[in-house]
């Protein structure tokens, strides 16, 4: 069984599934704002948002031409093997979709500008790694757009401010963010551990399905607040004004110095696009967040 053929070809099916067809919670979540929106502006926005979303689907084509930066999170089993093939197989399959989807090349050296052509470069595609138990591989592709990486914002809040100074922190990241990370968004929001560790689960928690409550009582009610917060700022859809301006929140934490309170708010747009598949011992595919296309 050749480990790393398998894994280019599941993350090539990856990354097509995640630029064409948004996952089901997502599109849920637009046709139940456009439903409730009360402005007629920002109604008119959500409907070219649902019809792009169909039209991506029909022609099988992204649903934005931003199709951003790849990003990978690969849970590894402790007892798989060939582990080492893994980061050269995302490469490949990085390259062979900017080529046959295709991909938008948005991969440029600061330094030169020059652009790669292919999407992969120095750290990119990133890989998040985490060690887990068992010997199945799960994959996820997130491609992440430039509108919405440029409004993502950390910060070290004083100790004292506590969870007041965390909503302001978050309220006053949207209200600056305004139009430009193509609301409606959807906010990953982290505290504690330090200023990489707090953006980095940030992040991460944009990858939790939107109908998935948090299991803490307390942090359900924190997201469900910052939420309501968020869309009464009137933002609204593409920031021409409405109740939608944010589809869902998602918080995360990890412990934090006593002098220090790190906290990050990263934004996706309304394109939040992501796919999972796990890749079992044997060789069999499991795909979690679409049907194979």
């Amino acid at each position: 069984m050749d480990i790393g053929k398998i894994v280019e070809d599941v993350a090539f099916n990856l990354l097509k599934q995640a630029v064409i067809y948004l996952p089901d919670d997502v599109k849920q979540a637009l046709k139940k704002a456009y439903a409730e929106e009360t402005s007629d502006t920002g109604k008119t926005q959500l409907k070219a948002i649902l019809d792009n979303v169909e039209l991506a689907e029909k022609y099988k084509a992204p649903v934005c031409q931003d199709t951003g930066t790849i990003i990978f999170y690969v849970k590894a089993g402790s007892e798989a093997k060939d582990l080492d093939k893994i980061e050269n197989a995302l490469i490949n399959a990085t390259r062979k979709a900017t080529k046959e989807i295709p991909l938008r090349p948005n991969s440029v050296d600061p330094f030169t500008q020059k652009n790669s052509g292919d999407n992969t470069g120095r750290y990119i595609p990133f890989l998040h790694w985490e060690i887990v138990p068992g010997n199945s591989i799960e994959l996820t592709a997130m491609t992440k757009g430039g509108g919405s990486e440029n409004v993502c914002v950390t910060g070290m809040l004083v100790p004292g401010e506590g969870i007041n100074g965390l909503k302001k922190f978050v309220i006053d990241a949207v209200i600056k963010a305004g139009a430009q990370p193509c609301p409606p968004t959807i906010l990953g929001m982290a505290i504690g551990g330090g200023a990489d560790i707090s953006i980095k689960l940030a992040k991460k928690t944009l990858l939790k399905p939107l109908n998935e409550s948090n299991p803490n009582p307390e942090i359900a009610k924190l997201e469900r607040d910052i939420f309501e917060a968020a869309n009464m700022t009137g933002i609204g859809p593409m920031g021409l004004g409405g109740k939608t301006t944010v589809l869902g929140v998602h918080v995360d934490y990890a412990f934090r110095h006593p002098a220090s309170f790190p906290a990050a708010v990263a934004f996706n747009c309304w394109a939040a696009r992501r796919a999972s598949a796990r890749i079992n011992a044997d060789g069999t595919i499991e795909y979690l967040t679409h049907k194979i296309k």
